[in-house]
């Protein structure tokens, strides 16, 4: 009996079975080591078994593990306050679940009540999860088309294009959401101008701008957001993924009067804000702060990003490499299923988006070292594959 036998067919999965990790690195029932560029699509963000994050675990189960939100707890408060301080400006409320899809979904929740609009507006390439409500903003029609009809009145406008989205808004548009880099969409990086130009539109027209950060958010781009990279705030931001370290956590931020408009008992999650996860967060939010995570995501990301773009003018199978910090895609010219299992072999987990691009989500505490020998085996990967398709054509 296999995992397989009782999940049935819903993941894509690699013949690997993870038994430990640290760091950026993880090792399979066999002990065979892995560097590990998937991340858990971005959820090891501050590396497997952070010890800042193991400690604050240990702590917290030897007090408590589960404090409904309807009572009082420290260790949520002290969580709060610390993510509130390095909030973008003017979100100063929050309200926590347990994952990006939740997130989404009070989104969508607190934007309607304020305005007491329903339009939604989303970008092509866009993935805000697969819940009802999110999937209905989800761009990709493979995950749609078979659960419509969906939440009522989205509408999708060409990333980065600000006229075409100005023609897409009516007078009962609640909100325009985005990720400022796309990331199951590709690794699209918003033009320059873009968010600052969103800003503007949804501020003259009433509109409320939800970006999600999920991905992106949380020092992965080499700024403590990925909007700061062009000074730009949202009303309200979604993020989740490796906020609490690995473990499951939301955080909806949204400024005071949005969240005031909902009235008690409208909106809440069971788990959502238990003590272990905050605890874990507060650990992650002091591993980025104060251990120099998000340097690190600049640096190394940038070494990465130079060593692929050196990658492609060696290899003609690469189209294009995007991205910020340790959030880079790189564009092949075919599908990329065959690398991914010819980097497992290697020692490398890869992961992807799409048919044929690369998705980098590594743990921001990757080295130097690690980076070398990632690039080092990708050179080897992309000369296989470059010889398969050249023999493939031969045999044509």
């Amino acid at each position: 009996m296999t995992e397989d036998d009782f999940l049935g067919s819903l993941y894509q999965r690699f013949p690997v079975t993870i038994e430990k990790g640290d760091g950026a690195l993880v090792w399979d029932i066999n002990n065979k080591e892995y560097i590990d560029c998937m991340g858990g699509y971005g959820v090891a963000l501050v590396g497997h078994r952070n010890p800042r994050v193991v400690s604050a675990l240990k702590n917290q189960l030897d007090k408590i593990i589960t404090v409904h939100t309807s009572l009082y707890n420290k260790t949520r408060e002290e969580f709060l306050e610390n993510l509130i301080k390095l909030a973008p400006k003017g979100l100063t409320n929050v309200h926590l679940g347990n994952s990006g899809t939740e997130a989404v979904e009070a989104a969508i929740k607190f934007a309607r009540k304020y305005t007491g609009k329903s339009g939604m507006i989303a970008m092509n390439g866009s993935y805000h999860g697969k819940s009802m409500g999110a999937l209905s903003i989800t761009f990709n029609p493979k995950y749609r088309k078979a659960f419509m009809p969906l939440v009522e009145k989205p509408t999708f406008s060409p990333f980065g294009d600000i006229e075409t989205l100005r023609s897409k808004i009516d007078k009962d548009t609640a909100f325009i959401i985005m990720e400022p880099i796309q990331g199951e969409g590709g690794i699209n990086v918003a033009p320059d101008g873009f968010l600052q130009d969103v800003r503007k539109l949804c501020d003259e027209n009433g509109i409320l701008l939800i970006f999600d950060e999920i991905q992106a958010g949380l020092g992965r781009t080499g700024k403590m957001w990925a909007c700061d990279h062009w000074n730009t705030a949202p009303d309200i931001m979604c993020l989740a993924k490796g906020i609490a370290g690995g473990v499951p956590m939301s955080a909806t931020l949204v400024k005071p009067e949005i969240l005031a408009a909902m009235s008690k008992g409208e909106h809440s999650s069971t788990f959502g804000g238990n003590p272990l996860s905050c605890a874990a967060g507060i650990a992650t939010l002091q591993a980025l702060t104060q251990d120099g995570l998000i340097a690190n995501a600049a640096r190394i990301g940038q070494i990465l990003m130079e060593g692929l773009e050196k990658l492609k003018q060696k290899h003609n199978i690469i189209r294009e490499v995007r991205g910020k910090g340790m959030m880079i895609g790189v564009e092949m010219k075919f599908e990329v299923k065959d690398i991914l299992f010819d980097g497992i072999s290697e020692g490398v987990l890869l992961l992807y988006s799409g048919r044929n691009i690369l998705r980098f989500l590594p743990p921001l505490v990757m080295t130097e070292a690690q980076v070398n020998k990632v690039l080092e085996v990708l050179d080897k990967l992309f000369t296989r594959e470059a010889e398969r398709k050249k023999n493939a054509q031969g045999q044509d």
